[in-house]
């Protein structure tokens, strides 16, 4: 079952936690290059994060997101703090956050803080490979849709 028309023609406002600048040029290059019909917001922190999400201080005015991608391992607030409290606010735990993990491990790691994410990918380790990332990140959301709708 396909997703409806609706929800192919929404544009999906992405928010990207990333604290690596050549991985959220690669990301954001990416995201342009596959034409997707999405809106990418990047933070490098888990405060930053947390304020966007929750559409406080510099964010008030921004959207709230319909994807997260979240990298655990941030300055500041980490990846596990920001993903425990989106778990633990029932007001933002219906945005699905997707773990960006960087090893096979990523998901355990997460895992064994007693959290959970919606899913886990591991990023490209080549850049040529980040086109096809986005992609499945594209798929993921469709899939999401498809579940919740």
């Amino acid at each position: 079952m396909a997703p409806d028309s609706k929800s192919e023609d929404k544009r999906v406002d992405i928010l990207l936690v990333e604290p690596n600048p050549g991985d959220t040029r690669l990301f954001t290059e990416s995201f342009k290059d596959a034409k997707l019909k999405n809106e990418l917001y990047t933070v490098s922190d888990g405060d930053d994060a947390l304020d966007m999400i929750t559409q406080r201080g510099a964010y008030a005015e921004t959207p709230q997101p319909d994807l997260i991608l979240l990298e655990p391992k941030l300055p500041g607030k980490n990846g596990m703090d920001v993903l425990s409290e989106l778990n633990n606010e029932s007001a933002l735990e219906g945005i699905p956050v997707v773990v960006l993990t960087s090893s096979d491990m990523g998901e355990d790691i997460v895992k064994s803080h007693e959290l959970d994410a919606d899913h886990y990918l591991q990023k490209p380790v080549e850049p040529e490979d980040f086109i096809r990332f986005v992609q499945e990140i594209e798929d993921l959301w469709f899939e999401i849709v498809q579940d919740t709708g």
